[in-house]
This record gives C-alpha cells, sequence and structure tokens, in this order.
C-alpha cells in the first residue's frame, strides 16, 4: 500500500508571502510555513513525484529524497513546474532516465518550455534532465504499479489528479465531474486542494472541499494547497474528526487505516 509525503502544502505565492505582515506569514508554528504543492508517493522500493514545485531541491533536502522513479504531472503552472530542472539530480543520483507523465494539453506545454529536457544531448547524467515524456489518457503502468488519472477542472482548465491503489491525490481543483468521482469511490485516503474560506474562481475553499470529500466518502482526507489566510491550527478546529489539514513534511499512507 502505497505512502504520500507532502513536499509542500502552500499556493501559487507561497507563504509566507513576499511582503506580508499577516499573523499567519509572521507565524511560528513550522506547519504554517508551506511552500508549492509538491508531493511523493512510496510504493514499495519506488518514488514517484507528483510535480515539480519551484522549491523542489530543499524540499527534496528537506525530506531526505533520493530517488525518484517516475513523474506525475497534474498542471503546467509554474507553481507545479518552476522546479522541473532540478529532476537532473535524479538522474544523476539514479544513473537512468527518468519517465514523466501528464495529460496530452500539460505534455504540450512541457515540450514547449521544456524542450531540451526530452533530447539526449551529453554523454553523462547530471549535466540537465534526461527524461521520457508519456501522454495519458486513462490508467497506466507507472514504476511500482498501475495510476488512475483523475479528470478534473482548474477553473476553466482540465487538469488531472491522480489515485494509487486506496490513496488519491486532487489539487487545484474547483468542479470534478460525476464521471471522476467514480473513479475515486473506494479510496481510504484522499488529499484535495482547499485553498482558504472564501470562494475562489479556481480552487475549492473550505467548503467546496469538504463537500467534495463528502461525495467521495473516503475514511480520511487531507487538505492541501492552502492560502495564508487561515492557519494550520484555525483550519483544524473548523474540520470534522475525518478531514486534516496537511503540512510540509508530513507522511500520511493508506495502510495506516
Amino acid at each position: 500500500m502505497p505512502t504520500l509525503t507532502f513536499l509542500g502544502t502552500g499556493t501559487s505565492n507561497g507563504v509566507p508571502m513576499i511582503g506580508c505582515e499577516c499573523p499567519v506569514c509572521r507565524s511560528s508554528d513550522p506547519r504554517d510555513r508551506r511552500s508549492r504543492s509538491s508531493a511523493v508517493v512510496q510504493r514499495g522500493d519506488r518514488t514517484l513525484l507528483i510535480d515539480t514545485a519551484p522549491e523542489l531541491r530543499l524540499q527534496a533536502m528537506a525530506v531526505g529524497l533520493r530517488r525518484v522513479d517516475a513523474v506525475l504531472i497534474t498542471h503546467p503552472h509554474a507553481d507545479h513546474i518552476g522546479g522541473f530542472d532540478d529532476l537532473r539530480r535524479f538522474n544523476e543520483l539514479m544513473q537512468q532516465h527518468l519517465p514523466v507523465y501528464a495529460e496530452p494539453g500539460s505534455a504540450a506545454l512541457l515540450r514547449e518550455r521544456y524542450g531540451y529536457t526530452f533530447v539526449d544531448q551529453y554523454p553523462a547524467y547530471g549535466i540537465k534532465p534526461d527524461l521520457r515524456l508519456h501522454e495519458v489518457a486513462g490508467p497506466f503502468a507507472a514504476p511500482g504499479g498501475e495510476v488512475i488519472p483523475i479528470p478534473v477542472h482548474h477553473g476553466r482548465l482540465p487538469i488531472v489528479g491522480y489515485r494509487f491503489d486506496d490513496l488519491a491525490y486532487v489539487t487545484d481543483a474547483k468542479t470534478v465531474p460525476d464521471e471522476s468521482v467514480a473513479l475515486l469511490r473506494g479510496v481510504k485516503v484522499l488529499v484535495v486542494n482547499a485553498l482558504r474560506e472564501r470562494p475562489h474562481p479556481t480552487h475549492f475553499s473550505f467548503a467546496e472541499a469538504l463537500a467534495f470529500i463528502e461525495r467521495v466518502g473516503p475514511h480520511e482526507a487531507y487538505l492541501t494547497h492552502l492560502s495564508h489566510e487561515t492557519s494550520h491550527a484555525d483550519a483544524t478546529a473548523r474540520l470534522p474528526p475525518h478531514v486534516h489539514v496537511a503540512y510540509d513534511g508530513l507522511t500520511i499512507g493508506a495502510e495506516r487505516r
């Protein structure tokens, strides 16, 4: 059964935000320091990285990440792919190419922005990322087992979350079609974005995230991609017992339930 480690749990600005003096940005609670959203899923001896946040190098060092067998991209916004070039270190450590999985729209933008990573130019690993891009439109075989893409909408943008056996990771969702909810039925642990209490045009609010969790019906759920508008402690106090606020460095696992 998989485990998931949150590398980053913040929104696109990160927390604390540049130049902000709000209580959350000045908080001494380490759980209120939220780097941009990314995560690692461990399945046996295989490690899958979800998104490459701008802080990927620092996130990897913080949790001791030394191995990545594949990279799964939810969507190509800068806060989710800004650390793409740091993948070269994992090429160097593992002395092999890395597969990258993305839905077709995201794959096209990755080719446009990071075309050099998909072309072999040097005789050694680590000089640049050496990647193999795979477009996904349905369940696919990744290192460690099958992965099921979960189509959602980030405002008007179609993006994907991912299901790994009894655990699913969905971020940057605003609307989720019934067909995708059906793909999530039976998960024990669900990770979902919850930006803030106020509504937002492209992200779930707390209330929308809770409604989505109720639709899916997991044993437990974790909120990620939070803004600076709510502290970890305050958000936790507003949630039912089976819903938790994630924080950078937290490890969860479906096998613990």
